[in-house]
């Protein structure tokens, strides 16, 4: 299955309301590649605050959902669900570049290609675009590690 809805996201991703970044996956391709979408909304609660008069997608939240569709990659590629005592952690970021805003209403395309993974280390590079303009650029890893109940 290449695309996800919402409704599949949530089978894969243990984020909820505020914290779920991503809305769509648009294309996954199993151990490769994925592209996923978040639509940003003037509704989202940290706009008050970030900046009132110009409201800003903040750069940690466009991290954030990048590394969220790199768990979606992780835990497809490796046909596991997360309710199967694994947790997919965010664990580190290279290179990371911001090249322009994110405003309400934009759709931000997220793009992420599978560098290497070694023993539940995983390395991806990803790109966050607004109508093909590149917003961030980054080097993301990621670790699976077994939880306990």
């Amino acid at each position: 299955m290449s695309e996800m809805n919402i409704h599949e996201v949530l089978k894969y991703l243990p984020h909820r309301y505020p914290f779920l970044l991503v809305d769509r996956v648009i294309e996954c391709e199993l151990g490769e590649r994925i592209r996923a979408i978040k639509n940003v909304s003037y509704n989202e609660p940290f706009f008050p605050g970030h900046f009132p008069a110009h409201p800003v997608f903040p750069g940690v939240l466009i991290i954030e959902a990048l590394a969220q569709a790199t768990g979606l990659l992780a835990f497809r590629t490796m046909g596991v669900m997360p309710e199967d005592n694994k947790l997919y952690l965010f664990v580190g970021v290279d290179n990371c570049r911001f090249k322009r805003k994110v405003q309400p209403g934009d759709r931000l395309d997220l793009n992420i290609e599978l560098m290497r993974s070694s023993r539940g280390l995983w390395k991806f590079y990803c790109e966050a675009s607004v109508d093909g303009e590149v917003a961030c650029v980054a080097e993301l890893m990621g670790a699976v590690r077994e939880v306990s109940s």
